[in-house]
């Protein structure tokens, strides 16, 4: 049964959903370009539809209909089918839109939606075991998606990062309460403020990526990770409640940061600005290449 028969996604849909059955009921969901030549980021659209999907799932107990039967899914699994980039975040073409036309409310809006999404994703560990997959560059918004989950595996070549700062705004989608949950709040608020972009090995080792691997087997390591977890899936399963409990992704904490973000945002001056419209473009022409 494809995405698209369980929940009502919009044709052609920016995610593709594979439902592997067996002793490790593994879904995996790719998010992808409608049409070539599309940014990889979270515009509208990929938000609704990953909306929709990770709604659906909570909503029918975390279970994929396979041959006409409802399976548990024991694994989830986020990657994107992009060559280069897992996703550069937010739409800054939208944010610099609804900035041009002090547009607030679509701007918040937007935010929002972004804050809800990576809160659902987040959730979805409290019955399955959520893992992210990285094999390319994840930054600002994709970086925050990547940690949302139980795990973070990604390919030695993988970067991610909040360059955020380097325009005059931070992360807006619970930025420093995930990386707080990994490093603890100050080495996240330093890792906020100084815009860098680390490779996959440092944050290896800073305890925020929990595996790397040669490029091009991301897929196979997160196979053999599941296959490892599995074995003592019960106890696991018990620790990652208990840290959930323990450090839970606070909803009202992150729309608490959207409505700081967008204050920000609609007084950013045009030197700031100048900065965005050149991010813009470099997204466009990475598209493109």
């Amino acid at each position: 049964m494809s995405v698209a028969e369980l929940a009502p996604l919009r044709q052609p849909t920016r995610v593709v959903a594979n439902f592997r059955e067996n002793q490790h009921n593994t879904l995996w969901v790719s998010m992808t370009q409608a049409r070539s030549g599309e940014v990889q980021n979270f515009s509208p659209d990929l938000l609704d539809d990953l909306g929709v999907l990770l709604t659906a799932i909570r909503d029918g107990g975390v279970m994929w209909p396979s041959a006409g039967v409802p399976q548990p899914v024991h694994y989830f699994v986020l990657k994107s089918a992009h060559p280069v980039y897992f996703s550069l975040g937010g739409d800054l073409a939208h944010f610099r839109e609804c900035i041009r036309y002090g547009n607030r409310r679509g701007l918040r809006d937007y935010s929002m939606q972004c804050a809800d999404m990576v809160c659902e994703w987040a959730e979805q560990s409290n019955r399955t075991t959520t893992i992210s997959l990285v094999q390319g560059r994840a930054l600002g918004g994709g970086f925050e998606t990547a940690l949302a989950a139980d795990y973070l595996i990604a390919e030695e070549q993988s970067e991610l990062g909040f360059p955020e700062i380097l325009f005059g705004l931070f992360p807006c989608t619970g930025g420093m309460s995930l990386l707080s949950r990994r490093v603890g709040v100050w080495q996240a608020e330093r890792m906020l403020r100084n815009g860098k972009i680390y490779p996959a090995a440092e944050l290896l080792q800073m305890g925020i990526v929990d595996e790397i691997c040669p490029q091009g087997q991301g897929m196979l390591a997160v196979e053999k990770f599941i296959a490892e977890h599995h074995k003592h899936a019960p106890a696991r399963l018990a620790l990652q409640r208990a840290r959930a409990r323990l450090a839970p992704l606070n909803r009202d904490e992150l729309h608490r940061v959207v409505d700081d973000w967008v204050e920000i945002a609609m007084a950013l001056g045009e030197s700031e600005l100048r900065v965005m419209d050149m991010l813009i473009q470099m997204q466009r022409a990475g598209a493109r290449a």
